[in-house]
């Protein structure tokens, strides 16, 4: 352990004890259930906890990042050479108040769209099938079935890990966009307000069960994969594209494009990172040839190279 990451880890032990952890496998972590270990690991359980972490990074100028439920994410082969954090339990709570519910970011989406439906609130039917964190959901914008989280969230609710601070954030000025938001790179999305409305409890469970249909009959959700791997292009849908070009079942490895869904890859034992990144670079190539489209990742890779 390099001098720097032995400071971040002494910082780390000295406010949350045991619980900040070397050498931390990051398979589990993650949808796709591969890659390597975080030379440091810690789960966040408040505010306090965090400005640990950010105390920790600043002083040690280790690289960070932080997960949420680990979709959409490919953890290099070599694993992350700085600390990874990931929202503990102490931020997975849920409060309504009148048409708006507020809710920690550790708290998974499909959970939160279960409560919506208990207090009768329609607005996130669509997020009942995405596997992910609020927090993390936010931040990149997810989406399906025509809505996106921009078109709920009122507030967010952050903690800045450079200024050890926490802060309040008007969605307007979150600089949301397609799976994207304009949120600096050590702002962690800890709760969100989001604006729903009354609705037909049976309409909405109606839409959900829809919502969990579709994604059983469309996507791989049997075999390990990260969700959709490339953003859909403007007036172009990324499956279509890499359908047309004759990727199903194309392989690197043990990684594969699959053939219920082309924008999926999954993962069969004994696949690596490597495999998957290599794949991603046939079907740019493979789509940019027969379409003239460069397709965009959407998946998110650390460690590696890219520290």
């Amino acid at each position: 352990m390099s001098g720097d990451l032995a400071l971040a880890l002494a910082i780390l032990r000295d406010a949350c004890g045991e619980r900040a952890r070397a050498g931390f496998p990051m398979a589990s972590l993650t949808t796709f259930r591969i890659g390597g270990a975080a030379a440091l690991f810690l789960e966040p359980e408040d505010e306090q906890d965090l400005a640990a972490a950010g105390d920790a990074i600043a002083r040690s100028d280790i690289p960070f990042v932080v997960l949420g439920k680990g979709s959409n994410v490919l953890v290099a082969d070599e694993g992350f050479p700085g600390l990874v954090l990931r929202l503990g339990r102490g931020f997975r709570w849920a409060a309504r108040d009148g048409d708006i519910v507020r809710a920690g970011g550790a708290m998974p989406l499909p959970a939160l769209s279960g409560i919506a439906l208990q207090h009768g609130l329609a607005g996130l039917a669509f997020a009942v099938a995405i596997p992910a964190s609020l927090g993390g959901a936010v931040r990149m914008n997810a989406g399906a079935h025509g809505a996106q989280m921009s078109d709920v969230v009122e507030v967010l609710e952050v903690f800045y890990l450079r200024d050890k601070a926490h802060g309040v954030l008007a969605a307007a000025d979150a600089g949301f966009d397609y799976r994207h938001t304009d949120l600096r790179a050590d702002t962690v999305v800890i709760g969100a307000h989001l604006s729903l409305h009354p609705g037909d409890p049976v309409g909405i469970r109606r839409a959900m069960d829809d919502a969990r249909r579709w994604r059983r009959e469309t996507q791989p959700i049997a075999e390990p994969n990260c969700g959709s791997v490339f953003t859909n292009p403007p007036g172009a849908h990324a499956a279509a594209l890499i359908d047309a070009a004759g990727l199903k079942g194309e392989r690197v490895g043990g990684a594969c494009v699959s053939r219920k869904h082309a924008n999926f890859i999954v993962t069969e034992p004994g696949a690596t990172a490597a495999d998957v990144e290599a794949l991603i670079a046939v079907i740019q190539q493979r789509v940019e040839a027969t379409a003239g489209i460069r397709l965009t990742p959407e998946v998110r890779v650390i460690g590696g190279e890219r520290g």
